[in-house]
């Protein structure tokens, strides 16, 4: 049985592997892929495992000089990259669950304090919109009116939130997390993500969770919710004009 379900192999192995392959040995493959959106026509991803997949629309790879017989390492693509004055926006690590870890979560009661929310929580939403920084909004962009919200209660106030949205038109679900000052480290964020987690599966979506590289809380989070590390994802930064 692989690690992570055919789900989640299949929709990266599409996103970096439909094309065709410029370099491939056996820790790094580079390919050229028509279908990648002007925000997405550079990623690269380093698997758990150590191998990294990288891809680039075909204009791109013409205009940096990638050639099929060229040999390639991550530290020259990188460099190729970097003198064609194309920047990577900061890596984000991206998480799923394993088929074993999965399976524990759809049997797993939920917690009592965690409940599916809906519009009928407006004002309660927006009080606890109101108690976060705006930085800690941003970060976790949790929305009430997302496909599907969560929330963890204390003596009826809400003090966690997780919302999810499909992502990529695909049969991923990707999730944002948010827990006020005064009430982490108390087990209320691992209760939401494993309760948004075990609804998406049953709505027939896989959960997704990333934060950025240098979140130790994130991070920390993720594995306690019962998430493995799937890979680090880089994309072509927004400002990049290239």
């Amino acid at each position: 049985m692989p690690l992570f379900s055919h789900a989640v192999n299949n929709f990266w192995q599409a996103m970096f592997q439909d094309g065709d392959v410029v370099f491939r040995d056996d820790r790094l493959t580079v390919a050229a892929n028509a279908k990648l959106a002007p925000d997405r026509r550079v990623m690269v991803l380093q698997r758990a495992d150590g191998s990294i997949i990288a891809v680039l629309t075909p204009d791109l790879v013409e205009k940096l000089g990638l050639l099929p017989q060229q040999y390639l390492t991550e530290s020259s693509l990188r460099k190729i990259l970097r003198e064609g004055n194309i920047d990577l926006h900061g890596a984000d690590y991206v998480f799923y669950f394993t088929e074993a870890n999965k399976q524990a979560l759809l049997i797993e009661p939920q917690r009592v304090s965690v409940r599916k929310l809906s519009s009928a929580d407006e004002a309660v939403f927006t009080l606890f919109q109101s108690q976060a920084s705006e930085q800690d909004l941003d970060d976790a962009y949790v929305e009430l009116d997302h496909w599907a919200v969560f929330g963890s209660f204390e003596n009826g106030r809400l003090v966690c939130a997780a919302s999810m949205y499909p992502w990529s038109a695909e049969e991923i679900a990707d999730l944002g997390v948010l827990t006020l000052p005064g009430f982490r480290g108390m087990g209320h964020a691992r209760g939401v993500v494993r309760a948004i987690s075990r609804f998406a599966y049953e709505q027939g979506y896989e959960p997704q969770y990333r934060c950025q590289t240098g979140n130790e809380a994130s991070v920390s989070l993720a594995k306690s919710a019962g998430l493995s590390l799937f890979g680090t994802w880089e994309v072509i930064s927004p400002e990049c004009s290239v």
